[in-house]
C-alpha cells in the first residue's frame, strides 16, 4: 500500500464500460485515498448488451486482482465445457473447452455496486464532450479513456493515438433468445446466395445470445439491407428455425431504424495509448483502454477479456509505486504486445468466418476441426487435453484407419509415396565450389534425411552460373556439379527411407551477393557478374542494377532451365520445385513492384504469369510423368502496391492448370519495403485459403517449429505437407524426437539406430552433437529458400 505512486490522487475514468469500472473499483481497492470518478452518459445500471463469454482463464485472472469481484462475477456465470457444430445436415460436438457466460447488463451492475461499495464516485446520465473541462472540474491527475468503440477521445486525439480502423467484410447481428444451449453453438445455414452462421450461447437460465453474421454481398443479396428490423429477424428465425425450438429471436437495439443495427465489425489498432493534455497549468495523462485502444473479434470472445485485463495490469503497475509516466510507458508496452497475440489470433478467426464458402467442401467433421483451430491458438494437443476420446476419433477418421498422429501419415503424390507429412526446407548453405555440391552439403542433408522427415529438399540451385545467388551457392549446369549431386541423392537413397528433392531457381535481381554471415543481399566487394531481371530495377540502392531481359534471353533461360531439369531426372531426385518467390528472378516477374514491363509480360497478373509458367511447362514437359512438382510463391508482398493472398490465388490457379501438385507457399522478400506480420505459422493462412480455394495441395513453411503446430496444420486441412527449417538445423533427428515425444507407434527409425535401445540413444546424441556444430560453423544455412 505505501508503495503505491505517490502523485497520483486524482483519478477520473471517462465511460463506464468494463474497463474504466473496473479499474477504478481496483485502484480503490488497492489505495483507498484516491479520489475516484467514473463518468458514464447512461442512466444508472441501464446498459446494453446480451451476453459476454469469458474462459476460465481469464477468471482466475480476475480472482487473482480482486477475488470478492470476482466471487460476485462467479456466482452469475452459465458455464459449458461443450461446443456443438451443425453443418450440411451434420453435428459434431467436443468437450473440454471451459467457458462462462454472464449478461453484459449483469456484469456491469455488478462492477459498479462494487465501486459503490468501494467508494468510487459514479457519475451518469453524463456526456462526455469535452475530455479536458472534466479533468479540470474533478482536478484529475490521470484521465482513463475508456469511452469505446466509438471513442470519441480516441477520435479527438487521433493525431497522436494514430488509429488504424479496419471495418471487416462480414455483417453481423446481436440478438437474443429464450432458447437456451447447453453448449457453445455453432450453426451453418446455406441459402441461394450463400452461407449464413450463427454464435450462440447460454449465459443465465432462461437467455442465450444468438449472433447472425454473414459477408455483406449475401447481407445485401437477400435485400436485409433494405429490411426493417421485424422483417429481418423474421428472416432469421425462418432461417434457423430448427436451433430454436420455436423460440423468438429478439432485439435489445430497437430504437436503431432500418438495418443500422447489422454492423460491420471493427478492428482497431493504436500506435500509442496515452496522450499528454495542459490542465489548469498540469500535464494530464489521458490513456486509452479497452475497446478505445483496441477491438478483437467476438468470435474468439475476447473483447470483455482484453479491457479487464488492461486495467488489471495497469493497476499493478500503478501499486508497484513507481512514477506516473515510467507506470504509463510499461502499461502501453506490456499490453501492447499482449494485445497483438490475441488480434493475430483474432484476424485468423475471423477470416476464417469471413470465408466458410471455402471450407465447406470439408466433411463435417475436418470443417469443425478446422474451426476449432481457426485462430491457431488452439493446437492439436491442446485439442487432446480438452477432449482424448474425440480427438482419437477425429485422427481415426482422418487417417482412415488406426489414430496416428496427423504428421505422420503417409502421403501419395503421383508415383511417389511419401513416409509422413514433414520436409527439410531447402536452406542456403553457402557451401558449393563453382556450384558443385561439397561434402558439407552430404552431410548435411544425409543427416537429416536419417532424422525421420519424408523428404529433404537441395537449396535454390541455379540452371546457370549469373543465377547462383553467391559464389558459394549451388548449380546444376555441368557434369562435374551432376556428378556430385548424384552421390548426395545415391546416399540418400541407399541409406534412408526418405526422399530427396531438386529446387531450381534462378536468382535474378539479388544475385552476385556476399555469403549470408558476410551480408544478406549485399553486393560482392568485387567480382561481380551481369544480372537479368524482368525489369532494370535494382533490389536495393546498394545492388547493381539488372538488365530486364530479352526475348531471346528467355528462350535462352526457359531452355537452361529444362536442361537442368534432365539433370536432375537423370540423377534420380524424387521431387523437382521451381522457385518463382523472393524477389529472385521468376518471382520478379510476378510482383508488380518488380515488374514494370510494358510487353505482353507485364501489367496484368495474366502478363506477369506468362514467362513464369511458360518455363513450368517446359520443365513439367522435360520432368518425369509420375514424379511431383511444386511451384514455391511470394503469396503475399507485404508492400503498398504489391501481390496479396488474393493474386497468390490467381497464380496457384494457374500453375495447377499447368500441371503443378504443389504450391509452396511462402512470402515476401520481394522488395526491401516489405514490412511483413510475424508470427507463428504467420504464413499458414496463405497456404491455407490457397490449398481450399484453388483445390490444389499446398506446402506450409515459416514460423513452424513443433510436431504440434505441423499436426494442426494438417488435420485442419490447412497444409498436405509441412516444410520445416531451423528446428532442422538444430536437430536433424527433429521428426524422430518430435514423433517420439508424441509416444508414437509410427517412428520410421532408421536400421542402423534399432540395435537396441542404448545404441539408438547413442546414434542420436552423435546427431545432436553434429546439429549444435553444424549450427556454429561459418557454413550453416542461413534461410528458407
Amino acid at each position: 500500500m505505501n508503495s503505491f505512486t505517490p502523485n497520483l490522487r486524482r483519478v477520473l475514468c471517462i465511460g463506464g464500460g468494463p474497463a474504466g469500472l473496473y479499474f477504478a473499483l481496483l485502484m480503490k481497492a488497492r489505495q483507498p485515498s484516491l479520489e475516484i470518478t467514473v463518468i458514464e452518459r447512461n442512466r444508472p445500471f441501464d446498459t446494453f448488451g446480451w451476453g459476454v463469454v469469458l474462459s476460465d482463464q481469464t477468471l482466475a485472472n480476475l480472482a487473482a486482482a480482486d477475488a470478492p469481484t470476482a466471487k460476485l462475477i462467479g456466482n452469475e456465470f452459465h458455464h459449458w465445457d461443450d461446443i456443438q457444430v451443425f453443418f450440411k445436415g451434420g453435428q459434431v460436438r467436443s468437450g473440454g473447452h471451459g467457458f462462462c457466460g454472464i449478461g453484459r447488463k449483469r456484469l456491469l451492475n455488478i462492477l459498479q455496486e462494487r465501486c459503490l461499495e468501494l467508494g468510487v464516485n459514479l457519475v451518469f446520465e453524463t456526456d462526455a464532450t469535452d475530455d479536458q473541462a472534466l479533468a479540470a472540474q474533478y482536478k484529475a491527475d490521470l484521465v482513463i479513456a475508456s469511452d469505446g468503440l466509438n471513442s470519441r477521445i480516441r477520435q479527438r486525439y487521433a493525431e497522436v493515438y494514430q488509429p488504424d480502423i479496419d471495418l471487416r467484410k462480414c455483417r453481423f447481428v446481436w440478438l437474443g433468445t429464450h432458447q437456451t444451449f447447453d453448449a457453445f453453438t455453432f450453426a451453418f445455414e446455406q441459402t441461394e446466395h450463400g452461407w449464413f452462421q450463427a454464435h450462440a450461447y447460454q449465459f443465465d437460465d432462461k437467455t442465450s445470445t444468438f449472433i447472425v453474421e454473414t459477408p455483406e454481398a449475401v447481407w445485401e443479396a437477400h435485400g436485409l439491407d433494405k429490411m426493417e428490423q421485424p422483417e429481418a429477424i423474421a428472416f432469421c428465425e425462418k432461417l434457423f428455425a430448427k436451433y430454436l425450438g420455436g423460440h423468438t429471436l429478439i432485439s435489445n437495439a430497437t430504437h436503431l431504424r432500418g438495418s443500422a443495427n447489422w454492423i460491420r465489425f471493427p478492428r482497431v489498432v493504436c500506435n500509442h495509448w496515452t496522450h499528454r493534455v495542459e490542465v489548469d497549468g498540469r500535464t494530464v495523462p489521458v490513456v486509452l483502454m479497452g475497446d478505445a485502444a483496441h477491438t478483437a473479434h467476438f468470435s474468439i470472445g475476447s473483447g470483455t477479456k482484453l479491457a479487464l485485463e488492461d486495467a488489471i495490469d495497469l493497476a499493478n503497475e500503478f501499486e508497484s509505486g513507481g512514477d506516473i509516466d515510467p507506470v504509463l510507458e510499461a502499461y502501453e508496452a506490456r499490453r501492447s504486445v499482449e494485445v497483438l497475440k490475441i488480434q493475430n489470433a483474432a484476424r485468423n478467426s475471423t477470416e476464417w468466418f469471413e470465408n466458410v464458402p471455402r471450407y465447406t467442401g470439408m466433411e463435417i467433421e475436418q470443417f469443425a476441426y478446422s474451426l476449432l483451430t481457426r485462430s491457431q491458438r488452439i493446437s492439436h494437443e491442446n485439442l487432446r487435453l480438452r477432449d482424448t476420446q474425440w480427438l482419437g476419433g477425429y485422427e481415426q477418421w482422418l487417417s482412415g484407419g488406426k489414430p496416428v498422429a496427423p504428421m505422420l501419415m503417409p502421403l501419395k503424390v503421383r508415383g511417389l509415396e511419401l513416409k509422413n507429412r514433414i520436409l527439410v526446407s531447402p536452406m542456403a548453405t553457402y557451401s558449393a565450389v563453382d556450384g558443385v555440391p561439397q561434402d558439407f552439403l552430404l552431410v548435411h542433408l544425409g543427416a537429416r534425411a536419417l532424422g525421420g522427415a519424408a523428404m529433404v529438399m537441395v537449396e535454390m540451385t541455379s540452371p546457370t552460373p549469373e543465377g547462383r545467388i553467391t559464389p558459394a551457392c549451388t548449380g546444376l549446369y555441368n557434369d562435374t556439379q551432376q556428378a556430385a549431386f548424384q552421390r548426395i541423392v545415391d546416399f540418400v537413397h541407399a541409406q534412408s527411407s526418405a526422399r530427396i528433392g531438386m529446387q531450381l531457381g534462378h536468382s535474378g535481381p539479388k544475385g552476385s551477393t556476399q555469403v549470408g554471415w558476410e551480408g544478406t543481399d549485399e553486393p560482392l566487394a568485387s567480382g561481380n557478374w551481369p544480372l537479368l531481371s524482368a525489369s532494370a530495377l535494382a533490389y536495393g540502392e546498394q545492388n547493381q542494377l539488372p538488365a530486364a531481359m530479352t526475348r531471346e534471353q528467355m528462350d535462352l533461360m526457359r531452355d537452361q532451365f529444362v536442361a537442368s531439369t534432365r539433370r536432375a531426372a537423370e540423377i534420380g531426385f524424387d521431387w523437382l520445385e521451381l522457385h518463382c518467390a523472393h524477389g529472385y528472378l521468376l518471382s520478379a516477374f510476378l510482383s508488380p513492384l518488380t515488374n514494370l514491363r510494358t510487353d505482353d509480360y507485364g501489367g496484368s497478373l495474366e502478363n506477369r504469369l506468362r514467362y513464369p509458367l511458360e518455363v513450368f511447362r517446359a520443365m513439367r514437359a522435360a520432368w518425369p510423368a509420375e514424379r511431383p512438382m511444386s511451384v514455391r510463391i511470394s503469396a503475399h508482398d507485404w508492400a503498398p502496391g504489391g501481390n496479396t493472398d488474393a493474386d497468390a490465388v490467381e497464380m496457384a490457379r494457374a500453375f495447377k492448370e499447368a500441371g503443378a501438385d504443389f504450391i509452396d507457399v511462402s512470402s515476401g522478400q520481394t522488395t526491401r519495403a516489405a514490412k511483413p506480420v510475424y508470427g507463428r505459422m504467420y504464413q499458414t493462412p496463405f497456404a491455407d485459403r490457397i490449398r481450399n480455394e484453388v483445390g490444389i495441395s499446398t506446402i506450409a513453411v515459416g514460423a513452424i517449429t513443433d510436431a504440434d503446430q505441423a499436426n494442426s496444420i494438417i488435420a485442419a486441412g490447412r497444409a498436405d505437407l509441412c516444410a520445416i527449417a531451423r528446428p532442422h538445423l538444430a536437430d536433424p533427428a527433429w521428426t524422430l524426437h518430435e514423433a517420439a515425444k508424441l509416444q508414437s507407434r509410427e517412428v520410421d527409425w532408421p536400421k542402423q539406430y534399432l540395435s537396441g535401445r542404448d545404441q539408438m540413444y547413442r546414434e542420436i546424441a552423435k546427431q545432436q552433437q553434429l546439429a549444435a556444430a553444424l549450427a556454429a560453423a561459418p557454413r550453416a544455412a542461413e534461410e528458407e529458400q
